[in-house]
C-alpha cells in the first residue's frame, strides 16, 4: 500500500505560481512513476505531468514549459512546479503512484488538492 497526500493547492490570479506537494508513505526510489494528474468540472482526469524513477518526465501539451515535476528522494515527495497559471488549470489535481510488482501494475492516488485560478 502507498498512501499519498497532495498541499499546496489553492486559489492565485492568472499569471501567478503554485508548487503542489505529494508526501508519499514509502521510499519513492523504487516506484515505477510518479505523476500528477488533474480533473477539471464536467471533464475526464487528465496527465499533467508524470517522471518515472529513472528521471524521465512526461508532459501534457497544455503545460509544457510552465510546469516542472519533480522529486526529492529523501523526502519521499513529488512537487509540482506551476508558473503562469491559466484559468484553464483551474481542477482538483492528484497525485498519482504506479507501482509495477513483477509486471503487475497498481495504481496509487492522493485525496486531491483543488487549484483555482482566477482570471
Amino acid at each position: 500500500q502507498v498512501q499519498l497526500v497532495e498541499s499546496g493547492g489553492g486559489l492565485v490570479q492568472a499569471g501567478g505560481s503554485l508548487r503542489l506537494s505529494c508526501a508519499v508513505s514509502r521510499s519513492i526510489f523504487s516506484i515505477y512513476a510518479m505523476g500528477w494528474y488533474r480533473q477539471a468540472p464536467g471533464k475526464q482526469r487528465e496527465l499533467v505531468a508524470a517522471m518515472t524513477s529513472g528521471s524521465s518526465t512526461n508532459y501534457a501539451d497544455s503545460v509544457k514549459g510552465r510546469f516542472t515535476i519533480s522529486r526529492d528522494n529523501a523526502k519521499n515527495t513529488v512537487y509540482l512546479q506551476m508558473n503562469s497559471l491559466k484559468s484553464e488549470d483551474t481542477a482538483v489535481y492528484y497525485c498519482n503512484a504506479r507501482v509495477v510488482n513483477i509486471n503487475v501494475e497498481s495504481d496509487y492516488w492522493g485525496q486531491g488538492t483543488q487549484v483555482t485560478v482566477s482570471s
